[in-house]
C-alpha cells in the first residue's frame, strides 16, 4: 500500500517541476488545461504505468565467465541450438577486458494486452528505456541458464542487439516439445506476449 510519505513526494515532485517551468505557459492556457476533467486521469495513468514496469521484476544474480567464447557460453547451457553461426560468433560479450565478473540481470515482462500481442523490437528497445534498463548481453543470459536451467520453463525469455548492419538479432532461452532449447539469429519480426525480457540497470 502507498505511504502517506510517498504521496507527498510525489505531489513535491511535481509540484517543483510546475514551479520551475511556470514562465513557460499563459496563465489562461494553464486554467484552459485545468479545467478539463480528464487532466488528472491522465497523469495518474502515466504514473501507474510506470509502477506496474517497476512490480514485476524479477532479479538474478550473475557469475560470467568472459574468457569463453559465444559458442562455448551457448553449448555451457546443455540446450538444443537453433542458431546461426555467423550471428553467434558475432554475439555481444559485455566487458571483454574482464575475465569474469558478476552482477544483477533484471528480467519483466511487458503488457501487451493493448498492442494485439505483439511487440516490435524498436518498441521493445522502449520498454528498456523506460524501465532505466539496457538489453543484458547475451553471455551474462547463456551463464544465466547454465546455473538455473529450469528458470527458462517457466519464465521463457530472451534479450537482442543490432548487429554492424544495423539488424535486430535475438537470443532466446525456452521449453519446447524438445527440450530446453536456444534460439540466435538475425530477425526484425518482434515478440509475442509470453515473452520475459533480460536487462541490467544503466
Amino acid at each position: 500500500m502507498t505511504t502517506a510519505g510517498q504521496v507527498d513526494k510525489a505531489i513535491a515532485l511535481y509540484r517543483a517541476l510546475l514551479e520551475k517551468h511556470s514562465g513557460e505557459f499563459s496563465a489562461e492556457a494553464v486554467q484552459m488545461v485545468l479545467g478539463q476533467s480528464e487532466l488528472a486521469g491522465e497523469q495518474f495513468s502515466i504514473f501507474r504505468r510506470r509502477v506496474e514496469m517497476v512490480s514485476n521484476f524479477i532479479t538474478r544474480q550473475v557469475n560470467v565467465d568472459r574468457s569463453r567464447s559465444p559458442q562455448e557460453a551457448l553449448k555451457a547451457t546443455g540446450r538444443v541450438q537453433y542458431t546461426n553461426g555467423e550471428v553467434v560468433d558475432a554475439m555481444p560479450r559485455g566487458d571483454e577486458n574482464c575475465q569474469s565478473d558478476e552482477g544483477e540481470v533484471v528480467f519483466f515482462k511487458p503488457d501487451l494486452s493493448e498492442r494485439s500481442g505483439y511487440l516490435s523490437d524498436d518498441e521493445l528497445e522502449q520498454e528498456f528505456e523506460w524501465r532505466g534498463l539496457k538489453p543484458c548481453d547475451p553471455i551474462s543470459l547463456s551463464a544465466i541458464n547454465e546455473a538455473d536451467p529450469a528458470f527458462a520453463d517457466e519464465k521463457p525469455h530472451g534479450t537482442h542487439w543490432k548487429d554492424a548492419k544495423d539488424n535486430w538479432c535475438f537470443a532466446m532461452f525456452d521449453r519446447w516439445s524438445d527440450g530446453r532449447r536456444v534460439s540466435v539469429n538475425r530477425d526484425g519480426f518482434g515478440w509475442r506476449g509470453h515473452w520475459w525480457f533480460a536487462g541490467v540497470r544503466k
